[in-house]
């Protein structure tokens, strides 16, 4: 593009110079050819008169009183009646520029001017033309380069931007050139770069919230086929089953609820619920793992209670609170249920140390964890929470408790009954 810009401005220039160079040729040699006629044409008027007036006033006409006023590249020829013609200079040798004047007393006076005289003038002249010719194309070539440059490497850098973007690394550069068009390029590679991060760095979000949500109703799937390998009760098999489909059923609604909120995080399935169908769901689920470690799992508090929320997403919350309790606290796990205005709330504590004290409420920051864990399932828990108009919150640091926060619908009943501490 560089080559073709000069090559394009220099090419223009030389067309430019062609027409009017020629032009200025032709005028400014018809110019000096007639300058010179009218010069020599000129000098012959003058000597004819200088002649004429000698003559009247009786004076010798010779050629020592001519010379003067002749010009020293002219020849000038005065012929009288009766007298023999007077030389003045040096007769022309080639081609000459010539004129004739007759005078008042009857004389006939020459004049010649050698012709190279012209041509050396009109040399001097192309010469200047010239000289300003190969001024203008080095002053042409000059800002054809600048301007290339300033054009070429812009595009240059901007080819390499959008190669860069190619190979997987969206950071915007946010560089301007001072050329609109140029700039506006820029702009567009600036806004995709950070459109394709954003998708990125969504996607990247989706696999690990897919990889620490769904690998725990995995495991716990496993552990009940496993149970169903070593029993040859058929009652227990069909429980186990049973069980194992259900589980089923809500390992689909995560994968449909992750898919959901990596289109729309906002998008919500709220629906009215009855809590303590999803707490022992959850107990059910996660007493074999708590009894492999010689632990144990309870839930104690208000009963009947009626929330508003996405059950896969409440179940998925405490999943993931009763998770990180098996993973990093100790004794026995609650789940308490009570009633705040018009919240219900889902409190899961254990009998571990708790959260480190320069930890804090960052435990729900993505990445954040105090024991070699992912970071993810808390801030993946808030985030479900959140998306139903709910909230999690750490109540107590130590020991530990997490709070989980509903909307809930006026009890159907007049008072709600206390739920007793089941095991």
């Amino acid at each position: 593009m560089r080559r073709r810009l000069i090559q394009s401005t220099l090419a223009v220039v030389l067309v430019v110079i062609a027409v009017f160079g020629v032009s200025l040729v032709i005028v400014e040699t018809r110019t000096i050819t007639n300058s010179a006629q009218e010069r020599v044409e000129s000098e012959a008027v003058r000597l004819a008169s200088i002649v004429d007036s000698r003559i009247l006033a009786a004076e010798n006409v010779n050629a020592d009183a001519l010379r003067n006023p002749v010009s020293k590249e002219q020849y000038a020829v005065i012929r009288m009646p009766g007298r023999t013609p007077i030389e003045i200079g040096t007769r022309p040798v080639g081609d000459v520029i010539h004129a004739t004047q007759h005078g008042e007393e009857g004389e006939t006076v020459t004049v010649q001017e050698p012709r190279s005289a012209v041509t050396r003038e009109v040399g001097r002249t192309l010469l200047i033309i010239g000289l300003v010719a190969l001024l203008a194309v080095v002053a042409a070539v000059l800002l054809a380069v600048r301007q290339a440059n300033r054009l070429a490497s812009p595009l240059t850098d901007l080819a390499s931007t959008a190669e860069r973007l190619g190979s997987g690394d969206p950071r915007p550069r946010h560089k301007r050139y001072g050329v609109p068009e140029l700039d506006r390029v820029a702009d567009v590679l600036d806004s995709s770069a950070e459109k394709i991060a954003r998708m990125l760095t969504a996607e990247r979000r989706l696999a690990a919230d897919a990889s620490h949500q769904l690998r725990t109703p995995l495991t716990a799937l496993s552990m009940r086929l496993e149970e169903i390998t070593l029993t040859d009760d058929p009652d227990i098999v069909k429980e186990e089953a049973n069980v194992a489909l259900t589980q089923v059923e809500r390992l689909t609604d995560v994968v449909e609820r992750l898919l959901t909120n990596s289109r729309d995080p906002r998008t919500g399935s709220a629906v009215t619920f009855d809590l303590d169908e999803v707490i022992q769901q959850q107990l059910a689920e996660w007493r074999p793992a708590y009894r492999g470690m010689g632990r144990a799992i309870v839930s104690s508090g208000k009963r009947h209670l009626q929330a508003v929320g996405t059950p896969g997403a409440v179940a998925q919350v405490l999943a993931a609170l009763i998770e990180n309790s098996l993973m990093h606290g100790g004794g026995t796990v609650a789940l308490r249920t009570r009633v705040t205005g018009n919240q219900a709330v889902v409190e899961v504590t254990d009998e571990g140390p708790g959260v480190p004290a320069d930890l804090g409420a960052r435990i729900f920051e993505r990445t954040i964890s105090g024991r070699n864990s992912t970071g993810i399932g808390l801030a993946v828990a808030r985030d479900l929470a959140e998306a139903d108009g709910g909230r999690l919150e750490l109540l107590q640091a130590q020991p530990p408790v997490f709070g989980l926060f509903l909307s809930r619908t006026p009890p159907a009943r007049k008072t709600d009954e206390e739920l007793p501490t089941v095991r």
